[in-house]
């Protein structure tokens, strides 16, 4: 699922397109993708752009006086570019929104149609698809800190909840956590005053990073390669290989269709965490160290 720093880029590119510009028409060629009812989608049509805005994982496009079209790619939604109205006929193909300039549409790959757009109109509508999760890149270490432990839960489902943490997902939490030294299995209100610190530190340093390098790598291009599994990546999507740290092999924890990375002798003290599944099979021969 496109993240923070994926849709960051995203919302400034898209801005850089069509701010000031005229929504001429919205098309649609899935049903399911659109999930509000009123007002009708129709009534975007011919609306000036207003503005551009990140609400979580989502992206909010202002359309004058104060309608908003809200966009979440979920996990295989992506964005694209055309200079021209371009077809929205093929198997993966959502819709299609078509400006004076050129047409931005949206795809969605995999059998699980999961990406949703809504039309809403003023601002409380708008507050309603905002989970409510800590700007991490505009709180403080205090603010943080008191999200943190206003409930016990794992580093890796506090960074990653969308009510606590604004826009991380599966793959930055993963590269906060190992730039920090924790345990993504670290209960929060187990965690020193230090280690709070060294989280937030690594936080804002590894999403602020990550948005300059997405920055630098697009120039003046629409994103192209929006993905969760990148070559620059310490421990995410790197099970088995060496921890650029340390050169131990990058570890990991599946459950479902989710994978945590990380580097036991970097995050864990050397000590390998229970695989959920694979840990359950082989009991007591599950080793505790590599």
């Amino acid at each position: 699922m496109p993240e923070l720093p994926d849709i960051n880029l995203y919302v400034e590119k898209i801005d850089e397109r069509i701010r000031g510009q005229c929504l001429e028409n919205v098309r649609i060629s899935k049903p399911f993708l659109l999930r509000s009812y009123a007002p009708p989608l129709s009534a975007a049509n011919g609306r000036r752009i207003s503005g551009l805005r990140r609400i979580g994982k989502r992206i909010a496009i202002g359309l004058q006086p104060d309608y908003w079209l809200v966009l979440h790619l979920m996990i295989a939604g992506r964005l694209h570019w055309h200079a021209a109205p371009a077809s929205i006929n093929g198997k993966h193909q959502l819709a299609a929104f078509d400006f004076g300039n050129g047409c931005l549409t949206l795809t969605e790959a995999g059998t699980k149609k999961r990406a949703s757009l809504y039309l809403v109109k003023g601002a409380d509508e708008l507050a309603s698809h905002d989970p409510g999760g800590l700007e991490p890149l505009d709180c403080d270490c205090t603010e943080f800190s008191a999200r943190l432990l206003r409930e016990n839960r794992t580093l890796k489902r506090a960074l990653t909840n969308p009510r606590s943490i604004s826009g991380i997902g599966n793959a930055y939490s993963d590269e906060i956590l190992h730039a920090a030294k924790l345990s993504p299995l670290k209960l929060t209100r187990k965690l020193s005053e230090a280690e709070i610190h060294s989280l937030y530190a690594a936080m804002r340093a590894t999403l602020g990073r990550w948005c300059d390098l997405l920055r630098a790598q697009s120039k003046d291009d629409f994103p192209q390669k929006v993905t969760a599994f990148r070559a620059e990546m310490a421990v995410h999507g790197k099970f088995g290989k060496p921890c650029p740290v340390c050169g131990t092999p990058v570890q990991r924890i599946r459950y479902k269709s989710n994978e945590t990375n990380y580097c036991p002798t970097c995050q864990n003290g050397g000590r390998l965490l229970a695989d959920r599944s694979l840990s359950r099979l082989l009991r007591d021969d599950w080793p505790d160290t590599l």
